[in-house]
């Protein structure tokens, strides 16, 4: 099997409410761009990459389409064998951008499970489950606002709750944390500071919070930051953002700095070393999720796949932009959390395929 033709598409997937509040700002123009890898056998496998603004992360919407136009070239005419010929030949043809290579690689391992009559869950080593469990991210509010909408989410089914936090006076997180403890009783509840805060303020709430069940999600901005008061804390530490890529997760667990994890499929570079990270985090039984920043239908089954076989004692759950953009790609079969939970698809290859017209034109073609 070759690949004959490779389609990009832009997709616009702005959140409900106009915004999504952290602590680098408000996030309004979510951009996503779409991958078709279309094979000499008439078959299409679909990818997706959703980078959330332009400096969340070294990654933006734009950039993962130049990455990708100069990429997509290089692999028409390819023989497509396993995900893993297709990352080497991306990665002969461009240094990094992981977050655009990933797109490819989700349509790769999509083509081959159409092509084979398997799920991509059964791919990367198969399901434990046939559905998973999600969380809620409380973007940042006011301290009642958060709380009651905590609230709400707990009787909704969500077993997990985020709060974010950082960028604004830390009195307002100490607060909130606490408001929103009291309202739920939530005893998985993590707050994320998505890299913003300082030592001393990581360390503030730790103690003005003691008496609270959480898990501090990427508190500072570096490995060596947390590392500096990583003694010093009472809660657990996941790293999120310093998980840039296997690489990077192995030096955290050699420093014995963090207790989990939070992983993005497209940061990592798809699906295959989301995998490989899978497994190093069973071997040293550490905890995680399986998510990405943003993005529709595609990116959400890649992450729940990949979530399904994870070990059930080690999966802390999975986020999807979903409940935050109401779009389907695919309206036959949505991605979506219900109660809480997120069904793992069950057709072929991600078991998702896009509505004729739904993505509009491509904006590139290749092949």
């Amino acid at each position: 099997m070759r690949i004959a033709e490779i389609h990009l598409y832009q997709v616009d997937l702005p959140p409900v409410g106009g915004v999504y509040r952290m602590s680098d700002g408000a996030h309004a123009d979510l951009d996503s761009t779409v991958v078709q890898i279309v094979s000499d056998t008439g078959l299409s496998g679909w990818g997706e990459t959703c980078p959330i603004g332009p400096t969340h992360a070294a990654a933006h919407a734009p950039g993962a389409r130049a990455a990708l136009t100069r990429m997509a070239p290089g692999l028409v005419g390819r023989t497509v064998t396993g995900p893993a010929v297709v990352r080497r030949a991306l990665h002969g043809l461009l240094g990094g951008h992981d977050y655009a290579k990933a797109a490819i690689d989700i349509a790769v391992h999509d083509l081959l499970g159409k092509a084979h009559g398997l799920r991509v869950c059964d791919l990367l080593g198969g399901a434990t489950t046939d559905q998973v469990d999600s969380y809620h991210s409380l973007t940042l509010d006011e301290p009642d606002e958060t709380a009651r909408i905590a609230a709400e989410k707990i009787a909704e089914g969500y077993p997990r709750l985020q709060v974010k936090v950082g960028g604004r006076p830390v009195e307002a997180d100490i607060e909130t944390i606490r408001k929103v403890w009291e309202a739920t009783g939530c005893t998985r509840l993590v707050v994320d500071a998505n890299r913003s805060l300082l030592t001393r303020e990581v360390l503030r709430i730790d103690r003005a919070c003691a008496d609270i069940p959480f898990v501090f999600e990427q508190p500072c901005h570096s490995m060596e930051e947390v590392a500096a008061i990583r003694a010093q804390l009472d809660h657990p530490v996941h790293l999120d953002e310093s998980a840039e890529d296997l690489g990077e997760v192995l030096r955290a667990i050699s420093l014995g700095i963090c207790d989990g994890f939070g992983l993005k499929v497209t940061r990592l570079g798809g699906l295959g070393a989301t995998a490989a990270v899978r497994d190093v985090c069973e071997a040293r039984s550490l905890p995680h999720t399986c998510d990405d920043s943003w993005g529709g239908d595609i990116i959400a089954a890649a992450c729940v796949h990949v979530a399904a076989t994870v070990h059930p004692r080690l999966l802390d759950g999975v986020w999807i932009a979903e409940p935050f953009t109401k779009v389907h790609y695919d309206t036959a079969n949505p991605v979506r959390v219900e109660a809480g939970r997120i069904r793992v698809p069950t057709g072929p290859g991600l078991g998702v395929v896009p509505d004729d017209g739904a993505l509009g034109d491509p904006v590139a073609s290749f092949g």
